[in-house]
């Protein structure tokens, strides 16, 4: 009889996959931590119910999270990811020649060992020289450090549990006074089909703190509706005056400098909603 993983989006919705067999489970102090390996999509990790990351698919998020702000940013030395204790990201980060030093904040250290047990081909990242990971709460270690990082990336979860603080206005304005004179900021938004309002009020909160402020987004088919957000501030580089010649080829699989530029473009009812939210808020 088949078995199924089964994602509760909303009380309307449910995305379920089938699966082969449940590697793990556990409770961690921060968390219900899982990782089955489903047919459709791989190994699959999970957290208090919610799809994190899966094989098939994971390199459209990574890459996409990563080499967008750091092709924007010319001297992208020091950058700090906050969450991605799966170790995708750092794997993308420390592929450019001039990161320096690519430090992980993730709360929950069992997140970063159960990932280098069962996703080994995310936690590679944690074995590159440039890369350190330091165990312990983002929010504070963002306030502890001013006028440090180049890039600064937020691989969160779900606005839920220990990841809510990291959705908010003061945390965004504590991430703008960690960056350097020109830094930049990245953070993953969610869906921009089911929390088109969360994605419109973030771009709006960054609005308000970064002198840039862009949205754009791309494809991983096991979230909930495949589209995925993210929201970027800028100090002083516009992500889209990047010269696409000058993009170096990473030997990514989803990433190109086309796509660069074409991620920015969002659906007419996103603009609409950032729109609207900004007219309440002026």
């Amino acid at each position: 009889m088949p078995i199924w993983y089964s994602e509760q989006q909303n009380e309307n919705l449910l995305l379920s996959c089938r699966i082969r067999q449940t590697l793990h489970v556990e409770k961690t102090p921060f968390q219900d931590l899982a990782v089955v390996d489903t047919v459709q999509f791989g190994r699959m990790l999970v957290l208090d119910g919610v799809v994190q990351t899966a094989i098939a698919d994971e390199f459209a998020y990574h890459e996409m999270l990563a080499h967008v702000p750091l092709n924007a940013h010319p001297a992208p030395r020091r950058v700090l990811i906050i969450g991605g204790g799966d170790g995708g990201l750092m794997r993308e980060v420390v592929k450019h020649k001039a990161v320096e030093r690519a430090t992980l904040c993730e709360i929950d250290e069992r997140v970063v060992e159960v990932s280098k047990q069962y996703l080994p081909e995310l936690a590679v990242g944690f074995e590159h020289p440039k890369a350190e990971v330091f165990i312990g709460d983002g929010i504070r270690y963002v306030s502890e450090r001013k006028d440090t990082f180049d890039v600064i990336l937020c691989d969160s979860t779900d606005p839920i549990g220990p990841s809510v603080g990291l959705f908010s206005r003061e945390f965004y304005q504590a991430v703008y006074e960690a960056l350097r004179p020109d830094g930049i900021f990245v953070a993953q938004t969610e869906s921009p089909y089911f929390h088109t309002g969360m994605f419109a009020r973030i771009l709006n909160d960054l609005r308000g703190i970064f002198p840039v402020a862009r949205g754009y987004w791309t494809l991983v088919p096991s979230y909930p509706s495949a589209a995925w957000s993210f929201s970027l501030g800028s100090k002083k580089y516009d992500p889209l005056a990047v010269e696409v010649e000058q993009i170096p080829d990473l030997g990514t699989r989803y990433y190109t400098p086309e796509i660069h530029k074409a991620a920015f473009a969002l659906p007419r009812f996103v603009l609409n909603e950032i729109e609207e939210q900004a007219k309440k808020g002026a």
